[in-house]
Formats: C-alpha cells, structure tokens, sequence
C-alpha cells in the first residue's frame, strides 16, 4: 500500500515542516487540524505544494472525527503533534490536560484498531517532562519531575504509550524536542530566538526572554526526525530526546547578528525551568549547524515576509 500520513497539529511549525518534507519526497498527506490558519505553511511551501494536501478540520479529543480522518484518507502512516504548548496550557490547564493527554489517548486507540493497517505511530513529547531540580545534564532514561503542566501532560503520554504497547500491541516512537527553531516557529515558550530572527530580518532589535544554555533543533531537521520515526516506529514503546550540541543563549544571539548585519539581539540572563543539556540516542541527520539553520531562517523571512 502507498504510504499517505496523517499530521496532527499540521498547521503548527513542526507539523508545517512534516508536510514539506513528505511533500518534498512526493507522498501523500492529510493535514489534521482544529485550526484553519495556515500561514505557516504559506510561509514554506509554494502554491503547488499546497495544492497537494488534503486538509481535514477536526479535533483530536474526538476518536470519531479521528477515526473517520483515518478511514476516508486510507492512512497508514501518523505523525501525533497537536497540544496547547506551555504558556497555553498554562493558562487553561483543564484544556490543556483535554487536549495534550485525552487527545493523545484518542490518537493510540484510533491506531490500535487499525494495526493492519497502521504499524504504530511517532508522537511528540517534549523536554518539559524534567525540571531544574533532575540536574544541569540529564540521562535519556532518566525519571522526571515537570516544572509545567504541559510537562506533566507529556509524562502522562509517554505512560499512555507503554501501556498501549504492553496491553494492545502498539509501537511508538515518542520524541523530546527542546528548543525548536526556524521558520514558522512563532509561537510557545521557546520561540522567541525564532522571532529574534524575524526581527534581524527586518532590522530590528529584539531581546530574548531567557538565557543559559539549550539544545538547538532546526525545524526542518526536527520534521525529518519525526517523520524518520513514523516510517519505522521500531517495536517498543520508544521515548527519545532529540540530540544535538548545546549552546548558549548568548551564542545564539550572536549568530544571529552575524547573519544580519546591523541586528542587535539581547537576551536575559535567566534560564529555562530546564536542564540544560540531555542525552540523546535519536539524531536528525544529517543536522544543520547553527549558523546554517539562523542563516537560512532569515534569509527566509526576508524574502516572504
């Protein structure tokens, strides 16, 4: 059977990215999502690539809309990305606990009643689920202690997902970003070094909210991770945190100012309610150094935007 994904969460940045690279690869997509605001795929994608989606309004806590999307499209590949990021969940957290857990929930039991036809599935957790108090540099296997409710909400995922493998034959891979960035990434917690390139794009200054050191993951790279990992779920209940070098805040905002000269970015010298550094054994490859990564975000946002 040819393959044809389901995105959910497709509008957001990391789902935008997944619709390219499968595009990009000639596969077919079906783009799942509450929303109807796709400037972030406009943002990427040119007109004929966006021809080629089949969009799908739905909501991901509902297992018949979920189910329906499954069956219609004949989907046998699903990349699970929809959730209220941490400022969002935040400030609504029974709606971020409907939306990140059940909706999550809905997606491994609309999968499990399709294993002929669906091997399992790649979903997103995130580094939230640690906290300052697991250390600076944290073990892949490491139990965490979120700081968020966001965090507890992907702890309770990457739960969910062991039990579906253990009860119902369900394979997953479920993978830890932490700083994503790149075009289309306007948005959450972590966005601000993205927008801090968009600003160098229009030559202005733009301080970033935080300091200390991060993992940096490129956008386009994070998509190719998660789509890597929906092709091929292995056979476990996989949790993985994305690798990648750590820098520091400040390093970022000189990158930054080197790709647009006459750009001023500041930052504050406040870190994350992260650890700085985590053990990763699933690599985008090949990765995009920094300066590529920064370079090309401008360069983009000078041209589109």
């Amino acid at each position: 059977m040819a393959e044809r994904f389901l995105i959910t969460g497709a509008l957001g940045c990391i789902g935008a990215w997944c619709l390219e690279t499968l595009l990009s690869e000639g596969a077919d997509v079906v783009a799942f999502d509450l929303g109807d605001d796709r400037h972030r795929l406009e943002l990427i994608m040119e007109p004929d690539e966006l021809a080629r989606i089949e969009f799908v309004r739905g909501d991901v806590t509902s297992l018949d809309a979920v189910e329906r999307a499954l069956d219609e499209h004949e989907v046998t590949n699903v990349i699970h990305l929809a959730a209220l990021q941490v400022p969002f969940a935040a400030a609504d957290p029974p709606r971020g606990a409907l939306v990140n857990v059940v909706g999550t929930v809905t997606l491994f039991e609309a999968v499990k009643r399709r294993l002929d036809r669906i091997p399992g599935l790649a979903y997103a957790s995130s580094i939230a689920v640690y906290g300052q108090e697991d250390g600076t540099r944290v073990a892949e296997g490491a139990q965490g202690h979120p700081a968020t409710h966001y965090g507890v909400y992907k702890q309770a995922n990457e739960a969910t997902a062991r039990v579906y493998r253990r009860t119902d034959g369900v394979v997953s891979v479920g993978l830890r970003p932490f700083v994503v960035y790149g075009p289309g990434r306007d948005q959450g917690l972590t966005a601000a070094p993205t927008l801090a390139m968009q600003a160098a794009a229009r030559g202005e200054q733009y301080e970033i909210p935080f300091g200390g050191r991060v993992q940096m993951h490129y956008a386009p790279d994070t998509a190719r991770a998660f789509v890597a990992a929906a092709r091929d779920p292995g056979e476990g209940a996989i949790v993985a945190n994305l690798g990648g070098p750590t820098v520091h805040v400040a390093e970022v905002a000189r990158t930054i100012e080197a790709a647009a000269l006459g750009a001023r970015v500041a930052f504050v010298d406040q870190p994350l309610p992260f650890p700085e550094e985590f053990e990763g054994r699933f690599h985008p490859s090949p990765a995009t150094p920094l300066a590529t990564g920064v370079r090309e975000t401008i360069e983009l946002f000078r041209t589109r935007v």
